[in-house]
């Protein structure tokens, strides 16, 4: 066949041709993806809005970089919902390299990126508001500070012409000290309310004498005077209660339930993952005859672990691995839920308990502390007690955690640490469950004739009316097997100078009150306790005698000693003037003389934290640069 050449200058022209056709369909297929992309876009974008006004529950907290999709050299945020709604995670968008759509958003940093909480007012039981996500600067990304707690005056100085009687309930509680201890570990001096001096002295275990067997009451009551450390003019009297001791293998069965908040501000490593580890240390306690159920509420509530005897640890501790955080806080349901659990496997004459394991941070049901009180008190009637342990920081609701605690006949803890957990629910364990004394009630009516003035240091939150002691519906705080409980008075005696001056009409009525009383008595002290499960009191009655009066605090034993220590420090950390100018170096010198026999390190680690929060102080930093400034001989 002939082979016919075309012209160069008709190929040319071909050649233009197909690639003016070629272009012509690029850009037409150029066009129709990018508007079937914008298009597509449009639609998502709409779908996306829906999605959030409607279903989605963003975690209020700022969000790891850990949990942010990467993609496309921005970083999407990965809305979390519940478990029966939709995911909506924004997908890239693929666009031609040919024929480039609008930019994309500018990049913002994981740290230059917050998310707005909604406000309270605007939760609902079913859907919370989706926070907006806000970009601001490095410097405002510090998280807000919402922690609360219960106000209070410290104790003042009363004359005893006027006001001879102090009733008070006693105080197991440990969770104020764990908390300060989370404070200056963090580098900062604690908010003053959150320092309760009761709950800082009875954190410690003191070596005070055991009750003996044929002793008709569960505990001992054992007195101690000395002269005041910060003012020797005054003295300090000390109360020492000690539990009995009961075996863990004696203790009756235990029905606990394990009600954890698993929200979505108990993510972090400090909130849920350390609950998780606390409950498994607990576990390792429990035996067969015990039953443990777990109950978890966020957004709705729900039934983990129906009960389950105690030696079914492998399963127990799957259930409490399963746990995630997410979701609102309805606490309200979830403490009905925990409670009706409790009834349903409630062993007569065992152990009933709710361990509510949270930050406090409510904000759908019911959320008021009122009606949460009341829900308490009336489970606590019908036989279930309830016990709290705190975690968090900057959103912690310990006003709440207490309230509960104290109002469930339980005890109120604060877990800064897996050690704390480990002393709270190990060491511990018997004293935490096992009550042998419910509502204990102390009065102490001071003699006149020695004593001029008085004042409680601590138990200001624990306060009772002189009518309430011998009311046996007045509710009062548990002590449990082993515990001790220990509370201070600073005494002005008579013919030393007062803080208070008398009242004039009353003076003749004081004086007339002076003659004819024992003058060898200090004080008389009354006590009230019943037996587990009675409704009926039993009173203790017991003087103390001012001749048992110690020269100083040194002649003190060391518990008594260490325990003016801690009430020390507590005050100064409130700024207390009531203790003078008696500070950290004189609390230093005080605890480290009564060190003992330190079997867990407690009490070393006391002073390192006065150490700590002597630095921290801004009077003290002052004072100790002056001193390092003076010239030698100075």
């Amino acid at each position: 066949m002939k082979n016919h050449r075309q012209h160069p200058l008709s190929q040319n022209c071909n050649r233009l041709l197909i690639l003016g056709v070629s272009s012509l369909l690029m850009a037409c297929s150029a066009s129709s993806q990018l508007e079937s992309s914008d298009d597509a876009q449009a639609k998502r974008d709409a779908k996306a809005k829906q999605n959030l006004a409607l279903e989605a529950v963003i975690v209020e907290q700022k969000m790891p970089v850990s949990e942010l999709n990467k993609s496309n050299g921005r970083q999407d945020v990965a809305i979390v919902a519940r478990p029966t709604e939709r995911v909506f995670m924004p997908a890239p968008v693929t666009m031609s390299e040919s024929a480039p759509a609008t930019p994309p958003p500018a990049f913002i940093p994981p740290a230059e990126m917050m998310i707005a909480p909604a406000k309270a007012a605007n939760y609902a039981p079913a859907m919370r508001e989706a926070p907006m996500i806000t970009a601001h600067s490095s410097a405002q990304s510090k998280v807000q500070d919402t922690a609360k707690y219960q106000s209070y005056q410290e104790n003042s100085w009363k004359r005893v012409a006027e006001d001879p009687v102090s009733t008070f309930s006693a105080d197991v509680d440990t969770g104020s000290y764990a908390n300060v201890r989370r404070f200056i570990q963090q580098g900062q001096l604690p908010n003053p309310d959150a320092v309760r001096a009761e709950e800082l002295v009875n954190y410690f275990s003191y070596d005070y004498a055991l009750p003996n067997k044929e002793d008709a009451h569960p505990f001992s009551v054992n007195t101690q005077l000395t002269a005041s450390p910060w003012n020797a003019k005054r003295q300090l009297l000390r109360i020492a209660i000690k539990g009995k001791d009961i075996a863990k293998e004696s203790l009756p069965a235990a029905n606990l339930v394990f009600l954890v908040d698993v929200s979505g501000s108990m993510s972090p490593q400090d909130r849920l993952p350390l609950v998780r580890s606390a409950l498994k240390l607990l576990t390792t306690q429990l035996r067969a005859q015990d039953r443990v159920s777990l109950v978890t509420y966020a957004n709705g509530t729900q039934v983990v672990l129906t009960p389950t005897p105690g030696n079914q640890k492998d399963k127990i501790n799957l259930a409490i691995d399963q746990l995630s955080a997410g979701g609102g806080t309805n606490g309200e349901a979830g403490i009905k839920l925990a409670y009706a659990q409790a009834h349903a496997a409630k062993i007569s004459g065992g152990i009933n308990r709710v361990l509510l394991a949270t930050d406090g941070d409510l904000n759908i049901g019911v959320t008021n502390d009122k009606d949460l009180k009341s829900l308490v008190e009336r489970e606590r009637k019908a036989g279930i007690s309830l016990s709290t342990l705190g975690v968090g920081d900057s959103n912690y609701n310990e006003a709440l955690m207490k309230k509960l605690a104290d109002n469930g006949d339980g005890s109120y803890h604060y877990l800064d640490s897996l050690q704390e957990a480990h002393k709270v629910l190990v060491n511990e364990y018997t004293s935490t469950l096992a009550p042998i004394a419910q509502d204990l009630k102390l009065q102490l009516e001071f003699n006149p004739a020695l004593v001029k003035e008085y004042r409680l240091i601590g138990y200001e939150l624990r306060a009772l009316t002189r009518e309430q002691f011998n009311d046996d519906k007045v509710d009062a705080g548990d002590i449990g097997s082993g515990h001790t409980v220990t509370a201070l008075y600073e005494i002005v005696p008579q013919g030393s100078k007062g803080n208070v001056d008398p009242l004039r009409y009353q003076a003749d009525k004081a004086d007339k009150a002076i003659k004819g009383v024992n003058k060898q008595e200090l004080a008389w002290l009354k006590l009230r306790y019943k037996q587990p499960g009675s409704t009926q009191s039993q009173l203790i009655e017991t003087p103390i005698q001012q001749a048992t009066m110690l020269p100083n605090i040194r002649a003190a034993d060391q518990d008594f000693r260490f325990a003016t220590a801690v009430a020390a420090w507590a005050q100064w950390l409130r700024g207390s003037s009531l203790i003078e100018n008696f500070g950290p170096k004189d609390i230093l010198a005080l605890a480290n003389s009564a060190r003992g026999n330190d079997r867990y390190g407690h009490r070393a680690e006391f002073v390192r934290l006065v150490e700590l929060s002597s630095a921290l102080h801004p009077a003290q930093a002052a004072q100790h640069k002056a001193i390092e400034l003076a010239p030698d001989g100075e």
